[in-house]
């Protein structure tokens, strides 16, 4: 055999693989990711061991993130945010707070310290865009009430994790270190954004309506292609993520007026990609290790779905949700998100994990976006009575205690 072909059956195998794992995921009507992730399990090393895991394919898979969160930028446009602010900095920031507070304290009362602590909450804290806004869009329910509940902490969730990819690398200095590498990466962070604000959109229109004269798509899509990694090559030479440079590219570009035919142009490599990132990230599941700590593990991932959901379900009601939104939200939110996998590695190469424990964390994240897809697309049916049982419980609760009975939410009112 041509030694060449080797990698290509490689190749081969991966696609044939993906492509009837999707193809069974549209007939199931379940998320393409269940379908990658499930690919990378099956053929992964710690599986079959059909498909090594290469640091080539690794280094390609993190394109997908990149294009993922370049598609995140595009949606941050300012009158999007002040239309949706209500539930983005109230409901979203909410969670995200509570979240990292609950894990800080948990952290701290187990002796692994408060920076281990941010880390766990901001993982924990995620849930999946790629997952949830695909199903949410397949069902049409992405202008329900519940449904715009969702996004808007998908959107707060998505802005949230740029802090984050400064703060868990400076987290892992020594510390009496940890406030001047803090205050120097926030720092360049910030120099970064008000560059992009202040100077970004006029070179951005002006570079784009240059290329947009020439009448070529293709040399629009490779000016595109070009901007988003050269700005992820200039965050990771100042000792930031690369993809925040790519969501400070998605941000320039959504003041433009080619926000959406960039948008469209991107979607193919964002989603291939991305797919393959999943791919990678499902080879990592072991297991051995699911199988060996059996207990453990799906107690961790019970106790973080439950306690995520419950959070989600009790914060969605606060905000005046009715029960039947506050329980498809919690469904939707309450499973691990792709960035959770991103701060994961680097939360273990800042040293805020210990390194036994990050197999586990992982292990972990996998099963719960996993069930987190399935969960989503099986249960919806059963929510009508689980709503009703549970409205008759909380009457009869406030009647026992003499409050007055709750009014219901006015069907829009939760997203305003």
């Amino acid at each position: 055999m041509d030694p060449s072909a080797v990698p290509l059956q490689s190749v081969l195998l991966l696609l044939a693989a993906a492509v009837l794992a999707v193809a069974l995921c549209r007939s199931l009507r379940l998320p393409p990711v269940v379908g990658y992730l499930a690919v990378g399990l099956l053929l992964g090393p710690h599986a079959t061991g059909l498909m090594a895991e290469r640091e080539e394919m690794r280094r390609l898979a993190e394109f997908g993130v990149i294009f993922l969160m370049f598609s995140i930028g595009l949606e941050f446009s300012l009158p999007k945010l002040a239309a949706m602010r209500r539930v983005v900095f109230g409901l979203g920031l909410t969670q995200v707070a509570v979240t990292l507070s609950a894990a800080v304290a948990a952290s701290v009362l187990l002796g692994a310290g408060w920076q281990a602590g941010i880390a766990l909450g901001g993982i924990v804290a995620m849930s999946s865009t790629a997952i949830v806004s695909k199903l949410l869009a397949d069902r049409g329910e992405l202008d329900s009430v519940h449904g715009r509940q969702v996004i808007g902490v998908l959107l707060f969730q998505d802005l949230a994790v740029v802090p984050l990819l400064v703060l868990i690398p400076a987290l892992g200095q020594p510390a009496d270190a940890i406030g001047a590498a803090i205050a120097v990466a926030l720092a360049k962070a910030l120099a970064a954004l008000a560059l992009v604000v202040v100077v970004g959109p006029r070179v951005m229109r002006a570079w784009l309506g240059a290329v947009a004269r020439r009448r070529s798509n293709e040399l629009f899509v490779l000016n595109v292609l070009l901007i988003t990694l050269l700005l992820a090559f200039l965050t990771g030479l100042a000792g930031l993520s690369l993809v925040l440079g790519a969501f400070l590219a998605g941000m320039l570009i959504a003041e433009t007026e080619y926000r959406f035919q960039v948008e469209e142009d991107i979607k193919p490599f964002r989603d291939v990609l991305l797919g393959l990132f999943f791919v990678t990230v499902g080879m990592m599941l072991d297991l051995r290790l699911v199988l060996g700590e059996f207990a453990r593990v799906i107690g961790f991932l019970l106790l973080v779905m439950l306690a995520k959901g419950a959070l989600i379900a009790a914060l969605a009601r606060a905000f005046g949700a009715s029960t039947g939104s506050a329980l498809r939200a919690a469904l939707a939110l309450g499973q691990a998100g792709e960035f959770g996998f991103v701060l994961l590695p680097l939360a273990g190469a800042a040293g805020l994990l210990p390194e036994d424990a990050s197999p586990r964390y992982l292990s972990t994240a996998i099963l719960a976006a996993l069930q987190g897809g399935l969960l989503l697309t099986q249960t919806y049916r059963s929510i009508e009575p689980l709503e009703a049982a549970l409205d008759t419980a909380l009457t009869a609760l406030r009647a026992i205690a003499g409050l007055p009975a709750r009014r219901q939410a006015a069907s829009g009112n939760a997203a305003t």
